[in-house]
């Protein structure tokens, strides 16, 4: 009882003050004043101050509602997400974006404690206890399954907590003085932790959920099958195999007939005839050179160890033997227009070919032969126009620059598949109007760019680079006939360019080339300079076929044209050194790589004229006559780098190779206890033994 009182005295004070603060505050109101904390103070009033700039507004204004709707839509969420659905094979836009931004979450196990489950519990823990008596747990238990009585915390549950409390207590003491000693429970000491062993301790961290991601996709077309092998079906199937056997023997023997080549490579080939030949090219290969040296066994044996022992008693004479013949079907009567040896495979060399009449250049052929099989080329390349000029690249062999007769420039790698090149010239680029006489690789530019240059009848000298996937051209030199430009009828002006016809670099000074034209002049230019020339000789009375400069002697270099005569020239002295007439006109003539006084030239009579100053200075040392027909002329002729052969073009479309007898690459002979020198220097030498023999010659005339 003396509790109820205290409280209800403090709830008489309580409501007391808030009356009294109620009447004041209304009393405020009124006055339009406001009262302090302490009543014995006098009431002041307080001013309303406003700020000089504050809005005035109108009592609509200010009575006027503005409605604020807050939505669950999130304004940053894209609206335009698009995903690949593999499926449909299309891309797709995603409607639904959870608009949902989740900034806390926290899984707890809290119960709200007048839930059902929270009396469940509550219940259950009381009736599981050990150590509490029975009569108090089944009270509790019986008052839950009732469902009397509210949760504790409240006032009359906490009277009620009180009473249970001590009755409870009172009934348990009451209990345990009953009970004998043997049925007490004994309590168990709780155990407590240690408060700094933290492996006893855990903490609780957000996890992020775990997602799943599946792909489904069409399950494969399936179809059922079933066949039955009986006796009389494996007997009908070996008879169809044997038929087609024998069809295709038949078919062979057909092809025998017609191609020699073919034979030999299906006789060898231990696959059936009916099996795709394209994926065994390589072994193919290797069997047709197996079967092309045993046929040319003969000819291989020449080539590698045959030494004319005839040259012995010749004195100074010497001769070719003939060895393997090129010829290719579809380039019959198609004359050869150039050749070019493989600095790097010593076996390999390029043919162009071109129609004979001018008038009818419809098309052409490229052709690739090797040493190892002369029945058919490695590489065959049609070609729209006539070939007549090539240049296989000195380190890449694989890259071939190639002149046609439209005045395209065209390169070629041969490791691309397709007969297509993968540089072409066109209008816009620069090609030539004229047809192309001669081309040639230089040294790549500071970019590491591989370079090219060609020579036309228009009258240009133009370097192509090769960028990416194009062509660019740079005009190194425009050629004129020199002077004024003539007077043509009516006073009109004729044209003043010269038309190139050859052009050869120096193989020392990078910048420093000649160019021969169809005037039969010669002219030295510059890369630096694109108006002038450094000098002009007045070499030929006809058409320069073909310059070529000394591999040797830095000073020398050689002419060819069709006035029958070929010119030794110091390029220092504006007259020739030696001129050689031959009796017809010449087509072509190249140095030897061996020697430096050795050259060798063709002419269209079909002969074959091999030089050597060091040993005879006004006659050949070898004039053969190489072609069985009078009416084929030679065209064009190149050494091979490394073996001492060359090989011949006529104009019936046949390349023929020959070896080239001791006399004709006749070396110093070493004397007893001495070395026979070598080297560049030898051969520099030798060429200046020479000239200088000649110098003497005209200073004393």
């Amino acid at each position: 009882m003396v509790v109820q009182n205290k409280a209800a005295r403090g709830k008489q004070k309580a409501a007391g003050a808030k009356a009294t603060k109620a009447a004041a505050k209304k009393k405020d109101d009124e006055d339009g004043t406001d009262q302090g904390d302490g009543g014995d103070e006098a009431a002041h009033g307080k001013a309303l101050y406003k700020p000089i700039d504050q809005l005035e507004l109108t009592d609509a204004e200010l009575n006027e509602e503005i409605t604020k709707i807050l939505t669950t839509n999130n304004p940053h969420a894209p609206q335009n997400i698009v995903r690949y659905s593999f499926k449909e094979c299309a891309f797709k836009a995603i409607s639904g974006v959870d608009q949902m931004a989740v900034h806390f979450v926290l899984e707890g196990n809290l119960l709200h404690i007048d839930s059902d489950e929270a009396r469940r519990q509550a219940a259950r823990n009381v009736c599981n206890a050990a150590a509490q008596p029975l009569s108090s747990a089944a009270s509790f238990c019986k008052e839950f399954a009732k469902g009397e009585g509210e949760a504790p915390g409240g006032e009359e549950g906490e009277a009620q907590e009180g009473t249970d409390g001590v009755n409870g207590g009172k009934a348990e003491e009451a209990g345990e003085e009953d009970r004998p000693e043997s049925s007490k429970s004994v309590k168990k000491e709780q155990k407590i932790t240690n408060q700094f062993n933290y492996s006893e301790r855990a903490s609780q961290t957000l996890n992020n959920p775990p997602r799943d991601r599946s792909c489904q996709t069409e399950p494969p077309p399936r179809s059922d099958c079933c066949d039955s092998a009986t006796q009389w079906e494996i007997y009908d199937a070996y008879m169809e195999e044997l038929q087609k056997q024998e069809e295709n023997k038949e078919k062979l023997k057909a092809a025998v007939k017609k191609d020699e080549k073919s034979k030999k490579l299906l006789i060898h080939n231990h696959e059936s005839p009916t099996d795709d030949i394209s994926k065994m090219d390589k072994v193919i290969k290797i069997f047709e050179r197996m079967v092309n040296q045993n046929t040319f066994d003969d000819i291989a044996q020449d080539f590698k160890y045959f030494e004319d022992q005839s040259d012995e008693f010749r004195e100074q004479e010497g001769t070719l033997l003939p060895l393997w013949s090129f010829q290719y079907d579809k380039t019959r009567r198609l004359p050869v227009t150039a050749l070019c040896w493989s600095k790097k495979y010593q076996d390999l060399f390029a043919v162009g070919m071109r129609p004979y009449d001018f008038s009818k250049q419809c098309h052409g052929m490229l052709l690739f032969y090797s040493l190892k099989n002369s029945t058919h080329p490695e590489y065959t390349y049609h070609t729209n126009s006539g070939v007549l000029c090539l240049d296989i690249h000195p380190q890449l062999s694989h890259l071939v620059a190639v002149g046609f007769f439209d005045g395209c420039v065209v390169v070629y790698n041969l490791k691309e598949k397709g007969s297509q090149p993968i540089y072409r010239s066109t209008a816009k680029s620069g090609k030539h109007t004229d047809p192309v006489w001669q081309v040639r690789w230089q040294k790549d530019d500071m970019d590491n760019n591989h370079s090219f240059y060609s020579v036309s009848s228009d009258g240009r000298v133009v370097s192509w680079t090769l960028i990416k996937n194009e062509l660019v051209h740079t005009d190194i030199i425009k050629l004129s006939l020199g002077g004024t430009s003539p007077q043509g009828p009516e006073g009109l002006q004729q044209s003043n360019t010269a038309c190139g016809t050859s052009f050869d670099f120096h193989k020392e000074i990078d910048y420093l080339f000649l160019v021969g034209t169809e005037e039969g002049k010669i002219h030295k230019c510059s890369k630096a300079y694109s108006s002038q020339f450094l000098q002009t000789y007045d070499a030929h009375n006809m058409a320069v076929d073909t310059i070529k400069w000394n591999q040797f002697h830095p000073k020398v270099f050689i002419s060819c044209s069709s006035d029958w005569t070929i010119k030794i020239w110091d390029h220092t002295i504006s007259t020739p050194m030696f001129t050689f007439d031959l009796n017809a006109p010449v087509g072509d003539v190249v140095w030897s790589p061996y020697s430096s006084t050795v050259f060798a030239a063709v002419t269209t009579d079909g002969k074959v004229h091999v030089f050597d100053l060091n040993v005879n200075k006004y006659e050949a040392i070898c004039q053969q006559l190489v072609v069985s027909k009078k009416r084929t002329k030679l065209s064009h002729l190149e050494f091979n780098p490394v073996h001492p052969i060359i090989v011949v073009g006529d104009d019936r479309g046949c390349v023929t190779s020959f070896k080239l007898s001791p006399n004709l690459r006749k070396k110093p002979k070493a004397k007893k206890g001495q070395e026979v020198p070598k080297g560049p220097e030898v051969e520099i030498a030798k060429m200046e033994r020479i000239l200088s023999l000649l110098r003497e010659l005209d200073d004393s005339v």
